[in-house]
């Protein structure tokens, strides 16, 4: 039985090296493997909670897939990985982050994996560049991100429109 195409949300961030190249490495990384539909403009976001740490970059990428959210969520370790992610502190500073935010409408909570991302509603890095490059965009189980994103702090979150991303193909191993 073959699955169909369902829009997955995937937030990319960055606060180590060169972090506009990361993300765009991260873009044509994912794109190598599923349909990049869409890049969000890219935001300087004050770091929120952990350790104290330089700013990060951040952006969503919205694809179309038929995988798995449990591939979706290799796929985001394994572009990590590509791009020298090491996980030794919680919310510490990254080369990368890729979070798996939202996979059509399923919920899953498993031990492993929690969709739509347990934390998104709480967090303007997320929610701000989602709802530019998808005003109408909703959270599973929770609501329209334009909603969300009224009730939380955005005064951290500053565009970039110096900055931009591009749609391309590039490869996973």
């Amino acid at each position: 039985m073959s699955r169909s195409s369902r829009p997955v949300v995937l937030a990319l961030g960055s606060n180590l090296g060169d972090r506009l190249a990361m993300l765009q490495g991260a873009v044509h990384a994912l794109g190598a493997v599923v349909d990049v539909v869409a890049v969000s403009p890219v935001f300087e976001t004050d770091p929120v909670g952990g350790p104290e740490q330089d700013d990060f970059l951040n952006a969503v990428v919205l694809v179309d897939s038929t995988q798995s959210p449990h591939e979706l969520l290799d796929l985001a370790h394994r572009v990590e990985d590509l791009h020298g992610r090491v996980r030794t502190q919680r919310w510490g500073p990254r080369t990368l982050d890729v979070d798996l935010i939202a996979v059509g409408e399923e919920q899953i909570d498993e031990p492993d994996l929690v969709i739509p991302h347990p934390r998104a509603a709480e967090r303007a890095f997320v929610l701000v560049p989602w709802s530019a490059v998808d005003p109408e965009a909703a959270l599973p189980g929770t609501g329209r991100v334009v909603d969300l994103l009224s009730r939380v702090d955005a005064s951290g979150v500053r565009p970039r429109p110096d900055l931009v991303l591009r749609l391309g193909v590039g490869e996973v191993s």
